[in-house]
């Protein structure tokens, strides 16, 4: 059964219930309340009736035929709308009755004896000779205070039922409207209740819920919305671990700035603006923000925001640079041999075969030393592909890279990550091209030696650049110190810095022979 259909059934049931308990209590209520105040109208009326001079003279005579007692009974009982006035002595005879035929005969009911003998005035049920009626008795005194007679005034059920089934049919039309236009609005209250959960069923918004917190704590980045009022409604697991806070039970409900104090998301509920790629500092860290709100008809409802820490963006950004400066590499490479063929195919049609031969054989055999020389050094064709790609960016930029030959590196250990040690070489290696480069074409050397011998993989870097001066060795590692005037570098040693400290290992800088900057790295082969 659908939710709506559900719902309809719940509320048009507990409606049922209301409006027939209800109605059921109103009549029960008005029939109690109409039973009393008839009854109290007889009994107002047999009071008045007690007390005229001219019943109390003539029933003290005891003369019925004589009586003045019938015109007076009967001339207020029409102007009261009873049914009955009947007025008696002290043995119960009847002195005025609506039918003249019963004058004279004994009052039946059996609802006399506290009036005639106990002096007291009442409401009775009874019936009569005219059938079932609701009584008012009041005894009759003389001057000497006895008790002469008795009056009892009455209105028949029949009559009393009649007027109650009235004030039910009222109810009923009225409660029968309730019903209807409760009905009514009930089935608008699910339609709307339906169209804002978009037509979806308990059992799809669990599911769609679940989905929700498993793609939440999937993301890497953090993530935390809040509401209106600046409380936390959702929040994943990474969001803690990049804000670098303790994560809190039950956080959800919580003021944000209870949790995070340094937020700026209040600013956004405000002023309703998305802040992009904002740089929030907390201590030593630098963390890359979002906010954006959430509008709905117009009205902020709350804001969500996303957060990710710099470092790893920065990673990121850099590992783009490197491809592209790869692929700028290979094209550079791609135009640089495709002149040499163009070379060595003008050189076949102008006949000179021993020309291309020899320009063939020392492309060839200079290229394929450096393979064999790094095949014998490298066993990791990883760190070997690296170097490769480096020596042939160096050949496009005119800079000799020149490997030791002297240099091993065949003992890496499974244990020691190689995207680290790609990490490593590959930004020193950039680092000391971009030294050199404002040297003379012969002039720019940089040359790498490694070793495997120990317990530590060390390698030596040197460049012919112009150096730095010693003061200065210890700034280079900081994220975003360059010498350069150009934005996008001041990364690559930082990262080198942080690559090396995860193996457990050392950087040390110093001066070249070569002129330039020497960097010395040792990694231990295993982490203590």
């Amino acid at each position: 059964m659908k939710l709506q259909t559900k719902m309809i059934l719940l509320i048009v049931a507990l409606l049922t219930f209301v409006v027939v308990a209800g109605g059921a209590f109103s009549i029960r209520l008005i029939s109690s309340i109409l039973e009393e105040q008839i009854g109290q109208r007889a009994l107002r009326v047999s009071q008045t009736v007690a007390t005229i001079p001219q019943i109390r003279e003539d029933l003290q005579r005891g003369e019925i035929e004589a009586s003045r007692i019938q015109e007076i009974a009967e001339r207020i009982r029409q102007e009261t709308e009873a049914q009955f006035i009947v007025v008696g002595d002290r043995e119960g005879k009847r002195y005025s009755h609506p039918v003249i035929e019963r004058l004279g005969k004994y009052m039946v009911g059996g609802d006399n004896a506290l009036a005639l003998e106990g002096g007291k005035s009442y409401i009775s049920k009874a019936t009569g000779t005219l059938g079932p009626s609701i009584r008012g008795k009041v005894p009759v005194f003389n001057d000497q205070n006895e008790i002469i007679g008795i009056v009892s005034v009455g209105y028949l059920m029949e009559n009393i039922n009649n007027t109650i089934r009235g004030y039910h049919l009222k109810i009923l039309s009225a409660l029968t409207a309730v019903m209807l236009l409760g009905i009514a609005i009930t089935i608008r209250i699910t339609n709307d209740f339906k169209k804002a959960i978009f037509g979806l069923e308990p059992h799809e918004i669990a599911s769609l819920l679940q989905e929700r917190t498993a793609t939440l704590e999937a993301i890497r980045e953090g993530i935390m919305a809040v509401d209106g009022k600046g409380n936390i409604t959702t929040i994943n697991q990474a969001a803690f671990v990049t804000l670098g806070i303790e994560p809190v039970p039950d956080v959800v409900g919580k003021p944000v700035k209870e949790i995070f104090p340094e937020t700026r998301i209040l600013e956004v509920l405000q002023s309703g603006e998305s802040q992009l790629d904002k740089l929030l500092t907390l201590e030593e860290r630098e963390i890359i923000v979002n906010r954006i709100p959430i509008i709905t008809n117009g009205t902020v409802t709350g804001v969500v925001s996303s957060f990710r820490d710099k470092n790893e963006l920065d990673i990121v950004a850099k590992k783009l640079s490197q491809v592209q400066k790869y692929s700028e590499m290979l094209r550079a490479q791609t135009h640089e041999y495709s002149n040499k063929l163009h070379t060595i195919s003008g050189l076949i049609q102008i006949g000179a075969h021993q020309e291309a031969i020899e320009l063939i054989g020392s492309e060839a055999s200079g290229y394929q030393k450096l393979i064999n020389a790094l095949m014998a050094i490298v066993s990791d064709p990883v760190i070997a592909g690296t170097i490769l790609g480096k020596y042939n960016k160096g050949r496009e930029l005119k800079i000799e890279l020149s490997i030791d030959p002297d240099s091993s590196m065949r003992d890496i250990p499974e244990s020691i990550k190689r995207v680290n040690l790609v990490t490593i070489i590959g930004n020193i290696l950039d680092n000391g091209f971009e030294a050199v480069l404002n040297k003379p074409a012969g002039q720019r050397e940089v040359k790498l030696s490694m070793t495997d011998l120990g317990n530590d993989l060390i390698f030596d870097f040197d460049d012919s650049g112009p150096g730095l001066p010693e003061e200065l060795w210890d700034t280079i590692f900081i994220k975003g110190y360059t010498t350069k005037d150009e934005e996008g570098h001041g990364m690559g040693l930082y990262l080198v810095e942080k690559a090396i400290a995860r193996m457990g290992g050392t950087i040390s800088v110093n001066s070249s022979e070569l002129g330039g900057l020497a960097f010395t790295v040792i990694i231990p082969k295993q982490k203590a």
